[in-house]
């Protein structure tokens, strides 16, 4: 039951649960998590030039730039609020958050050691 095609048919990883909320103003979004993205601090992010570093809430801001019709992300703790361009929607961005932590999807065949540069024991 639980030989490699078992393993290879289920993404690897940890999903972060997202809930969707509309915020006040219309064309902004809230995404709340179930994970502290940034720790204490605010992150705020005008464009993906503003996204370089390495952080956790860098990436999410990469992704949800890399998506299309944003003009503004800021995260803060568990709480993710996205500026939408002019009459567009949010389809699509819970689930790019919510995949954060899930390296491999079904199809995807993990490197093997050699790829990765292991020497075997």
């Amino acid at each position: 039951m639980y030989g490699p095609s078992w393993y290879a048919a289920r993404p690897m990883g940890q999903p972060i649960t997202v809930v969707e909320k509309p915020a006040a103003r219309p064309g902004v979004v809230r995404f709340e998590t179930n994970r502290n993205l940034t720790g204490m601090g605010h992150q705020s992010y005008a464009g993906p030039e503003d996204a370089t570093g390495d952080r956790l809430s860098d990436e999410v801001a990469r992704r949800i730039f890399g998506r299309g019709g944003v003009d503004h992300v800021h995260i803060y703790a568990n709480v993710v609020t996205v500026d939408l361009s002019k009459g567009l929607g949010s389809e699509g961005l819970a689930d790019l958050i919510g995949d954060l932590f899930v390296h491999y999807q079904p199809g995807v065949v993990p490197p093997t050691d050699e790829e990765l540069g292991v020497a075997p024991s």
